[in-house]
């Protein structure tokens, strides 16, 4: 299928996408806090610059956009444009992630990943989040 807009305008689009504060990172924010903890937010000097931090359980999240971070499911799909392109940026950003997982691991860091295809349907967060909620509980 052909793009419907023209290169300027979806490269403004691109442009525009957030990396912090996003709807489904908002989403896990409210649902954590609403179960009593606390947490700070992309703290530097940890390696990938984690979206929530726990430190009180040495624990991190990161909430992954399904398209920037090549999750196999129903909202990635490879442009038909350009493709060569995406495919390396997303396997390299697939890589820094597998890196910053391990570092954060070998710091004696637990890294919880949740993606944003589970964000969409409220029950499968909430589930993923007390799953989440007892396993920290469990330390």
């Amino acid at each position: 299928m052909v793009d419907v807009h023209s290169s300027e305008i979806r490269s403004k689009n691109m442009r525009a996408i957030k990396a912090k504060d996003t709807t489904p990172e908002l989403l896990v924010r409210k649902n954590l806090f609403k179960r009593g903890f606390r947490y700070r937010l992309h703290k530097q000097g940890l390696p990938g610059k984690p979206d929530i931090v726990l430190p009180k359980y040495k624990l991190v999240i990161f909430v992954n956009g399904c398209f920037w971070h090549g999750h196999d499911c129903s909202l990635f799909k490879l442009p038909k444009t350009n493709t060569a392109f995406w495919k390396e940026k997303i396997n390299k950003t697939k890589e820094r992630d597998h890196n910053s997982y391990y570092l954060l691991r070998k710091h004696g860091w637990k890294v919880f990943v949740i993606w944003e295809c589970v964000t969409k349907t409220t029950n499968v967060l909430d589930a993923k989040i007390e799953k989440l909620s007892m396993s920290i509980k469990s330390m």
